[in-house]
This record gives structure tokens, C-alpha cells and sequence, in this order.
């Protein structure tokens, strides 16, 4: 009979891939700073960059209307490294789905949240660290389709459902003021006889100032201009509507002088009118098609 034993290690003798190294901690947590060194000055670079060039900026709205879920920080992290981005996800997540990542494809970086802390002054922070990513592009996973969108009568009631303010028709607007937000009575007047497009485009941008508006009497419209125009874009990127006459020149006018910091915290003010704005849209669209499912099962 064949004696099997030569397959096993012998007492005391390491495993032969272990190569009788043992895990270098001190080295690891060196390169964990490393990469967080690296991503966190990316974060600094790519948001000076987005505050001085009109074209990166709009390529910025462009990926955070993609990933909308992902913070400001993770946004220009995936425009500085893989602005083509469209899915993302990590190596052990696109192996469960069953989606081998190509060879030489080497990821890229974004934070994730990782341990709680408490600071000097007792509050409680969360550390972050990073995570490498790949996108669909470099898995060998096919394509997402090409996205459906709403029609056009869907998309404006989806707009308008749940507004935080009312939206009334108007015949006393004045020239070239397709729909204005009054803050003194909160409420949206809109141009009588527009076409979908336009409807969409200048009711997104007054529904951002409604809802950046706190209600405390102390909004000014002069102030979030810029922000309320640059959540019409990105709505208009999320549901389809033509964007073409969106322009981002002013840009650098508008962030000029700031530090990264302040750059990124005019981003989030953006970024959360958009979330408010969109998980009202996507719920409501979300009912409505799963209404028709149930109707056409009956």
C-alpha cells in the first residue's frame, strides 16, 4: 500500500509557502500610512485642480452624478484616477458576483470608514482608510447598459413630488426668468407654457434653492447661485435631460482663493442638496414602476 505521509509536514516543520517568514506588522502599518499620505494629498490636489479649471470641474459633476452615494473626497478620487468610472467595486466583491478582474489592471483608491476614536476634546471621530477598487471596465464582466430613463411627464412630477416648497404656474415672470424660488414666501413660480426640457432644467435649479433655503429668513439667492446651477446639471446628468447648455467657465471665479477644505465643503453643499433631491425623484419612480409590475401580474 502507497504511504502518504511524505504529503503532510513533519512536527515542527513550517508549511513550505510560509517560507519561514513571519507577518511583518510594523511594515505593514508603514504602508497602510503611506497609502493614506498618498490618497489624502490626491483628495488636496484634485480639489485645487476642479477650483481653478471650468473642464475638470464639470468632469467632476459629471462623476459625482454617477456615484452620488460616494462622498465628496471618494468623488475626486475616482475623477483623479478613473474618471471613466462607471461600477465600482472591490476584488473580493466582483469575485463573489462571480467577475474576475483583468490581468495588469492595477485599481485604484478611494477611503473607506474603518475604526471610531475619540478626540482631544472627547468627541468621537472615525478614521479612514484606503480601499482599492476596480471598475466594470477592467473586470471582464460585460458592460452596464445603457441606463432607461423616466418620460418626460414622469421625470418633472418625480421633481416635483414632496417639494419642500409649493410650485405655483406664473404669467408675471419676468423676460428670460423661466421659474424663480421666493424666499420671502417659499414658493416656486414657473413660466406658463414650457417645453419638458426646459421645465426640468428651470425647476431643478429653483427646487436647489428651496432646498438650501433653511426657513430662518436668512437665505440669500445671491450667495448659492453658483451651488443651485450646479444641482440642475447634475440632475439633469442623473435623468437624462439635455445639458448642453451648462457651462462651467465661471468656476474658477467662484472657488478662487479657497483652501481644499473649503473647496470640498462647497462641494457637500451641492452634493446633499442633489441627494435630498434625487431620493425623493428615485422613490417615487421606484413606486410608480413597481405599481405597473403589479398591475401587468394581476
Amino acid at each position: 500500500m502507497s504511504s502518504y505521509d511524505d504529503l503532510f509536514p513533519q512536527e515542527n516543520e513550517q508549511p513550505a509557502s510560509q517560507n519561514n517568514r513571519s507577518f511583518d506588522k510594523e511594515a505593514w502599518k508603514q504602508q497602510k500610512q503611506e497609502q493614506r499620505e498618498m490618497v489624502y494629498s490626491l483628495i488636496d490636489d484634485t480639489a485645487q485642480t476642479v477650483a481653478k479649471d471650468g473642464t475638470a470641474f464639470q468632469k467632476y459633476l459629471d462623476v459625482q452624478s454617477r456615484f452620488d452615494r460616494y462622498s465628496v473626497a471618494n468623488a475626486l478620487l475616482i475623477l483623479a484616477q478613473k474618471p471613466d468610472a462607471t461600477r465600482i467595486a472591490d476584488f473580493d466583491t466582483w469575485k463573489e458576483q462571480g467577475t474576475y478582474i483583468r490581468k495588469k489592471e492595477s485599481g485604484f483608491f478611494i477611503l473607506e470608514p474603518g475604526e471610531e476614536y475619540q478626540r482631544d476634546d472627547g468627541t468621537v471621530g472615525i478614521s479612514y482608510n484606503p480601499k482599492k477598487m476596480f471598475d466594470i471596465s477592467q473586470t471582464g464582466a460585460r458592460k452596464r447598459e445603457t441606463p432607461t430613463y423616466p418620460d418626460d411627464r414622469t421625470r418633472i412630477k418625480a421633481l416635483m413630488d414632496h417639494a419642500p416648497v409649493p410650485i405655483r404656474i406664473s404669467d408675471t415672470l419676468q423676460e428670460g426668468t423661466n421659474a424663480l424660488y421666493l424666499p420671502e414666501t417659499r414658493e416656486i413660480h414657473i413660466r406658463k407654457g414650457m417645453d419638458a426640457g426646459n421645465i426640468f432644467r428651470s425647476l431643478s435649479q429653483e427646487l436647489a434653492h428651496a432646498q438650501m433655503d433653511k426657513g430662518d429668513g436668512s437665505y440669500s439667492r445671491s450667495n448659492y447661485v453658483f451651488h443651485a446651477y450646479c444641482v440642475s446639471y447634475m440632475l439633469c446628468k442623473q435623468y437624462g435631460v439635455d445639458t448642453n447648455g451648462y457651462r462651467f467657465d465661471r468656476a474658477p471665479q467662484m472657488l478662487k482663493g479657497m483652501e481644499s477644505q473649503e473647496v470640498r465643503n462647497e462641494l457637500s453643499v451641492i452634493r446633499e442638496a442633489v441627494g435630498e433631491i434625487s431620493g425623493r425623484m428615485n422613490r417615487m419612480i421606484t413606486e410608480q414602476r413597481q405599481q405597473k409590475r403589479q398591475e401587468i401580474e394581476r
